[in-house]
């Protein structure tokens, strides 16, 4: 059975916040040197560019890479943290309203040989994608991709006619945003799938 993969308009919308709730069930696909991996959406964070010291902070410290966010929406915006992780962005809006989706979390659907491989874990459990970082390893995510349009055929998100209810959606602070100040760090815009077992840990 075909889905129709999510048409860029639906990232181009003005509400990120929106568009972070509207992700969740949502299926989330990469194509990496011809090997595909998948996984249903279950964890998303909302940054926005009015009202949010976050990412006004990464604006300014990462000027230059930061112009990956002001693109029509639609597009992927991947950076590295403790030169590490890679975390998976779309940006959303338009190029003069640089918000973005940070995907934190998928459950596993399709490549699990694949994803536990470019992991080095033996079994699928939590730790397989159950966080941003680890996701986008699992995903085979990397800041290479960064600007490729994520209706294509490397990165794209699929609607699998599931129909989340606001009761099974559960909002809460971001994770690690305690630099960015009190208000921000309390924003209730890190959106879960109530009880799945593969989002990351709550605060």
């Amino acid at each position: 059975m075909t889905h129709p993969k999510l048409p860029a308009a639906f990232f181009q919308r003005a509400d990120v916040l929106q568009i972070a709730r509207d992700l969740l069930g949502k299926h989330l696909y990469t194509n990496i040197g011809g090997t595909v991996t998948a996984g249903r959406i279950v964890e998303t964070e909302a940054y926005r560019h009015e009202g949010d010291h976050s990412l006004t902070l990464h604006l300014q410290r990462k000027r230059h890479q930061a112009q990956g966010l002001h693109v029509p929406g639609g597009h992927a915006y991947i950076y590295t943290v403790y030169n590490r992780y890679a975390l998976f962005n779309i940006a959303t809006h338009d190029a003069e309203h640089p918000d973005a989706v940070l995907i934190r979390a998928v459950e596993p659907t399709l490549g699990i040989p694949e994803m536990l491989a470019r992991r080095g874990l033996p079994t699928a459990k939590r730790a397989l994608t159950a966080g941003p970082g680890v996701m986008s390893q699992a995903l085979g995510i990397t800041p290479a991709l960064t600007g490729l349009p994520v209706t294509g055929e490397v990165l794209w998100f699929e609607d699998h006619a599931e129909a989340v209810a606001d009761a099974d959606v559960q909002a809460g602070a971001r994770v690690g945003l305690e630099y960015a100040g009190v208000e921000a760090a309390g924003l209730p815009w890190r959106f879960r799938l109530r009880g799945s077992a593969w989002t990351s840990p709550a605060k």
